[in-house]
């Protein structure tokens, strides 16, 4: 069964920086892409960035490009996203997601994924 788990989510200062890993157990992740996404409270869950299985396509949504960065490291068998200059806008919780080996056209779209961690959640303080 496949399991991703996300962590490294916590509370911050505006300006503030973290570093979300998603892992697999029982799996490994090299052959599939990786989207992040975020839900904050009462809103809809939104596609942040999304990496492929090979590292060279990287996608991000307007709002973080410049301030997040998506990575992977195979030998460890896991996915960051640096998530830097942080903005009280950007507290929510944040999954990973896969089940495709390219990012796809929709790659911001959450039905376009078969798999889900539970969440890391992450708070910005003005």
């Amino acid at each position: 069964q496949v399991q991703l788990v996300e962590s490294g989510g916590g509370l911050v200062h505006t300006g503030g920086s973290l570093r979300l890993s998603c892992t697999a157990s029982g799996f490994t992740l090299d052959a599939y892409a990786i989207g992040w996404f975020r839900q904050a409270p009462g809103e809809e869950r939104d596609g942040i960035s999304c990496i492929s299985s090979n590292g060279a396509g990287k996608y991000y949504t307007d709002s973080v490009k410049g301030r997040f960065t998506i990575s992977r490291d195979y030998d460890k068998n896991t996915i960051f996203l640096q998530i830097d200059s942080l903005k009280p806008e950007d507290t929510a919780v944040y999954y990973c997601a896969t089940g495709k080996v390219y990012c796809p056209t929709n790659w911001y779209d959450g039905y376009e994924y078969n798999y889900w961690g539970q969440g890391t959640q992450v708070t910005v303080s003005s």
